[in-house]
């Protein structure tokens, strides 16, 4: 109040707009004081899948299985997480490197948000490689399990049945708008996810 010379009631409605916003805690006893910030680091990475293998000298491809333009799945929490309002491109593919199945990917591209995805057939070239040189995104999350393939997957990834596989599945979005989601399965012993930390990181 003395420093801007404004009513006690003034300040009080800051102040209580303050706490109602997490910047400040209010205590009987010991006052009102700054809060501590809530801490928030980024544990993993988007990665470019081609670039990761190249990077450690094994030859990279991407194979196109299927590619098709429909209307979003509600039947699949994953998709419906994405939240798309309008037609999707739905593309499945392997990656492999060295020759070898590295990992099955089944990407769903929101088309309202990109509609340039349409006119690419991702033949050789990944979605995902795709969409980090020409979307940018300002929100993403990751869900990470450990899953048994199923007949399907196992025999495009080369495994038994029932292999033990790691799935990452992330969506993306730009201002709120859906733009990706993507789930994609690894053979357990292929991919790792590393985060490095420390206490002043």
């Amino acid at each position: 109040m003395a420093e801007y010379g404004c009513a006690r009631m003034t300040v009080h409605k800051a102040i209580t707009a303050l706490a109602a916003s997490g910047l400040v805690t209010r205590n009987k006893r010991a006052g009102t004081l700054v809060a501590r910030p809530h801490v928030v680091t980024a544990v993993l990475e988007i990665p470019d899948i081609g670039a990761l293998i190249a990077a450690r000298g094994e030859t990279y491809a991407f194979t196109l299985l299927a590619r098709e333009v429909r209307a979003p799945a509600t039947d699949d929490p994953g998709e419906a997480a994405l939240a798309a309002p309008d037609q999707v491109l739905a593309v499945c593919g392997l990656h492999m490197a060295a020759g070898e199945p590295f990992g099955l990917e089944t990407r769903i591209i929101s088309l309202a948000s990109t509609p340039d995805a349409e006119t690419q057939d991702f033949t050789h070239e990944a979605p995902g490689a795709w969409l980090l040189r020409h979307v940018p995104w300002t929100e993403a999350r990751h869900r990470i399990t450990a899953v048994a393939a199923d007949a399907g997957q196992a025999r495009r990834l080369g495994l038994a049945r029932g292999a033990a596989c790691l799935q990452v599945e992330r969506w993306t979005w730009r201002a709120g708008a859906g733009v990706t989601f993507a789930r994609q399965l690894f053979p357990g012993d292929r991919y790792d996810l590393v985060a490095e930390f420390g206490p002043g990181r």
